[in-house]
């Protein structure tokens, strides 16, 4: 079972596979060697990075030399992304914003937290009050829009916790914060494990689950393959052996009839650790809400002939491409999320799916026109800059059919808000 921090994750955007548009990419390069020599249109990493990263690759080969020379891409995803000092999300660089490798909704616009605060409103009101838990919390900048908006509806919540423990960024969050909306900072609590006792409230994922570490799989004739990851003549590799027998048998029950109708050579991603991930957060959980927002499909688009060479994606310096062996330790790593495995896990722990939709209907579910309109047109270029943004959360060419929003509920009956325009959950 692969064990990865499920608070070390921070939300994130992300362009789909191909979106050459938000980012010129290349297709996947040959492999390449661990001295960072740099394909395509990447920028050079400074010979700090480097090091850095060859530190890193260090740590991984010697995992592998322990593993008989090779270890699964699950195991090669979660040491890249969260080995304690190393991995991508556990040292100090920048991520988010114009000097990290990409922005996320939250930085888009304000508008996209003030709607989430919406919906976290109708739920506390609904539960007499409670507590929100955000896991990762990035920048900050989500939590201080949610409490200021939160203040302004007189729904505070009794605490806002975040499950964060990387030491750079609950510094960077505090200052966010402290930045933003000083006045609430004594609602925030850092926490460094799930809350041990009962909660009630909302706990919140956005771009997330997209980071939780997946096996690599490949349909052969022959049998299924899973894609490892080793070392040859100095270089990341990557090596196809016969899945083992429980991991293929667990891929084969998780797509059912799908399988069939996959091609020879057809290569894909299974978050296999994914229910028990989930249940340890729906532990927490006595009443109320999960939202996820992430970008992913439904299993039958996720798991679409046509694609065929998966959902990798990688960021590094607001480019995206889709080679993980690469800038290890330095880029961003994704596969998009199956939602119906998400829903599966979700109902077999006793919560409820309670809404399954695109972004932008989420956000005019939650009252986006409402906070438009508010605005003061004859501010010419303040109102201008609103409308961008929220364009740009909404326009299907841009952030609004790509991210999806779940909701998850245990002893939660209310309606949804966000839901209430348009609800996908037949397409589950």
């Amino acid at each position: 079972m692969v064990n990865y921090p499920v608070h070390s994750c921070p939300y994130r955007r992300k362009a789909d596979r191909g979106d050459a548009i938000l980012y010129p990419v290349k297709r996947r390069a040959e492999l390449e060697d661990v001295s960072l020599s740099l394909l395509g249109d990447l920028p050079d990493p400074d010979p700090d990075a480097q090091a850095h990263s060859k530190r890193l690759v260090r740590v991984i080969r010697d995992e592998m030399d322990a593993n008989g020379g090779a270890i699964s891409f699950a195991r090669f995803m979660e040491m890249a992304l969260y080995e304690p000092g190393l991995g991508y999300y556990s040292a100090g660089s920048e991520k988010f914003g114009c000097q990290g490798d990409f922005v996320t909704a939250p930085l888009v616009s304000s508008l996209f937290s003030r709607c989430l605060a919406r919906q976290c409103q109708q739920v506390l009101e609904f539960l007499g009050g409670g507590d929100i838990l955000e896991l990762g919390a990035g920048s900050g900048v989500m939590a201080a829009d949610i409490l200021l908006e939160l203040e302004s509806a007189n729904c505070l919540p009794e605490h806002y916790f975040i499950l964060d423990v990387s030491a750079d960024l609950r510094v960077r969050q505090e200052q966010m914060i402290l930045m933003r909306a000083s006045h609430l900072l004594g609602q925030v609590c850092w926490i460094d494990s799930l809350p041990r006792g009962p909660l009630t409230g909302v706990i919140l994922g956005v771009e997330l689950l997209d980071a939780l570490p997946v096996h690599r799989l490949r349909v052969d004739s022959a049998g299924l393959q899973e894609l490892y990851v080793c070392v040859t003549a100095e270089r990341l590799t990557w090596l196809a052996e016969a899945a083992e027998p429980a991991l293929a048998r667990a891929f084969e029950g998780h797509l059912g009839g799908l399988l069939q109708h996959l091609p020879d050579g057809y290569a894909t991603e299974f978050n296999r650790a994914l229910p028990l991930w989930l249940e340890a957060i729906a532990k927490v959980l006595s009443a109320g809400l999960m939202l996820f927002v992430d970008y992913g499909y439904p299993r039958r688009e996720y798991y679409h002939p046509e694609r065929a060479d998966g959902t990798l994606l990688c960021h590094y310096r607001h480019r995206a491409h889709s080679d993980p062996l690469r800038l290890v330790g330095l880029q961003d790593i994704t596969a998009s999320v199956d939602f119906s495995a998400v829903a599966e896990s979700a109902v077999a722990v006793g919560l409820d799916v309670r809404g399954f939709t695109t972004q932008v209907h989420f956000l005019l579910g939650c009252g986006l026109d409402e906070l438009l309109e508010m605005a003061d047109p004859s501010k010419t270029r303040e109102f201008m800059e609103l409308t961008r943004q929220a364009k740009q959360l909404t326009l299907p060419s841009e952030m609004g059919e790509r991210f999806k929003v779940m909701a998850l509920a245990r002893n939660c009956d209310t309606p949804l808000r966000g839901f209430e325009v348009k609800d996908h959950r037949a397409k589950l």
